[in-house]
């Protein structure tokens, strides 16, 4: 696990949109495409951003990028709230990325097909089954937590915490009276790098019990996100990082 820690958001966002890029700029060398799944919530706001303005939109062949989501609100893609709505307004509809290499939770269908639709895509890309989860899946995956100690849809208390078998899922959160879709942490934890990207004191104490703290996914969803084969890295600002 790598820890690092920078001033502020805007800080920590420069240098997370430069690690990432020259990331798939090595990783593009070698391999003809670069799977990345993006992140919801207001953090990567300002990342996306970057990512689709200069330097950074021309050093990354977007004609070879193909975007996923490790999660969904169930509300239109109209709706602000939706992550792929707002990463098509911060980025993707910044930059030349076709149009099929993006793939975004149906929301328009019920929760529970929702998941089974985006299990099917996946399954689709990376090959494998329900029975038989594929080595690696994404080559980047990016994720949030919240001051819940949740990542992903992944809340305390859920029983999507410990699913074992589905790639993907939905869940009803009764505090937000609104269903959730999720990629599942076997999904999660195949990715060749797994990205916490993390600010503001509000998440101080809950990153430290995940990282410091007993195991108890539970309370602190994030501590199950353990990669299988790849490289766990956290990019904080000092507010989040200031009980560690």
């Amino acid at each position: 696990m790598n820890k690092q820690v920078y001033k502020n958001l805007e800080i920590l966002s420069l240098e997370l949109a430069e690690w990432i890029t020259s990331l798939i700029e090595e990783k593009l060398q070698i391999q003809s495409r670069f799977c990345i799944a993006l992140s919801g919530g207001n953090t990567p706001k300002r990342l996306n951003e970057l990512l689709s303005t200069s330097p950074y939109r021309e050093r990354i062949d977007w004609r070879k990028i193909h975007v996923f989501f490790g999660d969904e609100r169930a509300v239109p893609l109209e709706d602000e709230r939706n992550n792929a709505r707002m990463a098509f307004d911060t980025l993707l509809n910044k930059v030349d990325i076709p149009a099929d290499q993006i793939h975004i939770m149906q929301t328009q269908l019920t929760p529970e097909k929702a998941a089974e639709q985006y299990e099917t895509v996946l399954q689709q890309y990376f090959g494998g089954s329900e029975k038989n989860f594929p080595e690696t899946t994404f080559d980047l995956i990016l994720l949030g937590m919240g001051d819940d100690g949740h990542t992903l849809s992944l809340f305390p208390g859920t029983a999507v915490i410990h699913e074992e078998r589905k790639w993907a899922a939905s869940l009803f959160l009764p505090a937000q009276d609104m269903f959730r879709i999720t990629i599942t942490k076997n999904i999660a934890n195949r990715a060749n790098y797994i990205v916490f990207m993390i600010s503001g004191s509000g998440k101080s104490h809950a990153l430290r019990e995940v990282l410091e703290g007993q195991y108890d996914p539970d309370r602190y969803p994030s501590q199950v996100i353990e990669p299988l084969h790849g490289e766990l890295h956290f990019f904080l600002d000092e507010a989040a990082a200031a009980e560690l």
